[in-house]
């Protein structure tokens, strides 16, 4: 009886294989790196979102006495912010830090005070200084693969307050300012970070579901941009990586497998850039055509006058074995793509490969359609891609143009005058045909208000980056304000 046994070493190379199965990430179609300097223009719109978050601080009514005085402060304000002293900043490994230093705050309210038997009311201004606020937001990918802030640090100080009455016993309550603003810098501390705690949590979170995970490209195909981990955060960029897979929506649960180059950014110079590798192209092509749509019938007024008496000329042998009562009638192209187009990436460029059969059918009055010949047809596309806004789009031109007979090879002799016209035929109608699909574009993952300007694209081998500004056609805060109008998205799968 014989038995086998695992040595140590060998064990631990299965669980370290195991470990690293389960940990590899599936690769990225499509990454976004933010840089800092795209952070630079975002911290102004930050600034804003918070300055105007803090002036809608409700602060509660205040009553006290002290000795012979009894106050209510009521109706309080605050008329002015003053965040100058403010950044914002990569925290690595974690996600943003918004730091405001030595700012300053100032506010208006309400008085009343009964002092013996003297009764007095007035308005109160006061400021706030060395206003120190510290906030850092934990980015995470969630559930359903969204950006999503996590969590929120807040520390905030006010190290001093200073009120100014006015009314008829002005001076002689100068010596209870300082009891005052004493608590109203306590209540105004324990107001800012449950403040930006709900902006960020709430307003922003909102703000960040309007950036599309699923959503249908037209009424064939859709897109998928589920962030497929955790944003990488360094002192310099957020990266974050997409799935960046098309689907067909017929078909929305098959599957493509990614085994393309994974797309790498390399530089910081601009303030974000946009990677898609050859994976993000193929798996729209591979939807278009599991969805039936590159197919063509060119027949009628779609057949140019030159090429169908061509098509007679050649096949009118065949016509007359048939049935010589046959050769006037229609003639037909049925083009159709026989597998999913290629794609391929070069630093040269982009290109696209198609093959398709070509079947050339008469098509008899009142009788079934016969095939007349059956070719093969291969031919090569130049891809350009661009960035309008936020949207992906792709023109596509005609490079190489080839047919041979699946029949016989003196049949594809015979094909050759056919080669010029044909090429002609889908310059003119599957060329325009693909870029009517194509020129509406594909929106990529940025929320609205936030596009793409002054544009930089560079071929690599397997992938292409697109480098860009950033331009906000609208303020952080109408983008919240947006995001809450448009909660539900009828094209959001």
């Amino acid at each position: 009886m014989f038995s086998f046994g695992m040595t140590p070493c060998f064990s631990a190379l299965l669980l370290s294989l195991a470990f690293s199965l389960q940990t590899t990430a599936e690769p990225a179609g499509c990454k976004i790196r933010i840089t800092d300097k795209g952070l630079e223009m975002l911290k102004t719109e930050t600034q804003k979102f918070v300055e105007e978050e803090l002036s809608n601080i409700s602060m509660p009514e205040m009553k006290g006495k002290d000795g012979r005085f009894q106050y209510t402060i009521t109706d309080v304000k605050i008329t002015e912010l003053n965040l100058t002293h403010a950044d914002l900043k990569f925290v690595p490994e974690v996600g943003l830090l918004f730091d405001v230093q030595n700012s300053s705050i100032s506010l208006s309210f309400n008085r009343r005070i009964l002092y013996w038997f003297f009764y007095d009311t007035g308005n109160i201004n006061a400021s706030a200084d060395g206003v120190n606020i510290n906030t850092v937001l934990k980015l995470i990918r969630d559930d359903d693969g969204r950006l999503k802030i996590n969590n929120i640090t807040c520390n905030a100080k006010i190290s001093q307050m200073k009120a100014k009455f006015s009314g008829t016993l002005g001076r002689v309550y100068d010596f209870l300012a300082t009891f005052l603003t004493t608590g109203m810098r306590f209540l105004l501390n324990q107001q800012i970070c449950p403040a930006l705690n709900h902006a960020a949590l709430v307003d922003v979170n909102s703000m960040l579901d309007t950036i599309p995970v699923r959503i249908e490209v037209d009424e064939f195909i859709g897109i998928d941009y589920a962030l497929i981990e955790d944003p990488a955060v360094t002192s310099q960029s957020l990266d974050m990586n997409f799935r960046g897979v098309f689907f067909d929506l017929a078909h929305q649960n098959v599957t493509q497998v990614n085994l393309a180059v994974d797309p790498i950014i390399r530089d910081y110079d601009r303030m974000v850039y946009l990677a898609l590798s050859e994976f993000f192209f193929d798996s729209g092509m591979s939807s278009y055509y599991t969805a039936g749509i590159f197919q063509m019938d060119i027949v009628n007024e779609k057949m140019p006058k030159d090429l169908e008496m061509l098509l007679r000329t050649t096949y009118f042998g065949a016509i007359m074995m048939l049935n010589p009562a046959l050769v006037d009638a229609p003639l037909s192209l049925q083009l159709a793509v026989n597998s999913p187009p290629k794609t391929s990436i070069k630093t040269s460029g982009a290109t696209v490969v198609m093959t398709a059969i070509v079947k050339v059918m008469l098509l008899p009055p009142g009788q079934p359609p016969v095939q007349l010949s059956s070719m093969t047809m291969e031919t090569k596309f130049n891809a350009k891609v661009s960035m309008r806004g936020k949207r992906l789009s792709v023109h596509a031109d005609l490079r190489r143009f080839k047919i041979f007979s699946n029949q016989s090879a003196l049949e594809s002799l015979a094909l050759i005058p056919l080669q010029a016209p044909l090429k002609t035929m889908l310059q003119m109608s599957l060329v325009p045909l693909i870029n009517n699909w194509t020129k509406r574009g594909v929106r990529i993952p940025l929320a609205d208000g936030m596009d793409f300007i002054e544009e930089v694209v560079e071929y690599h081998n397997g992938f292409i980056v697109i480098g860009a500004n950033l331009h906000f056609s609208k303020g952080l805060r109408d983008m919240v304000a947006g995001s809450m109008e448009t909660d539900a998205q009828p094209t959001t799968l």
